[in-house]
């Protein structure tokens, strides 16, 4: 009898391919969390007020601009 042998799969190739499909899958985890956003409360958080504590161009700031112009 003849039996014909087919190659074994390399390994890199296996987990390349095991990859490529765990990423396709949560991505697509992930996407209809994407689609389903509430665009109310991503305009109400765009309209509140900055309260970090980070730069302000305040008054004070201000003169010290004028006083570095040449």
């Amino acid at each position: 009898m003849n039996e014909t042998r087919t190659p074994p799969v390399p390994r890199r190739r296996l987990l390349s391919a095991g990859s490529a499909v765990g990423a396709l899958a949560a991505a697509a985890a992930a996407l209809p969390l994407a689609r389903h956003a509430d665009p109310a409360s991503a305009a109400s958080a765009a309209d509140a007020p900055d309260t970090s504590a980070g730069y302000r161009l305040s008054a004070h700031v201000q003169r010290y601009y004028e006083t570095t112009k040449v």
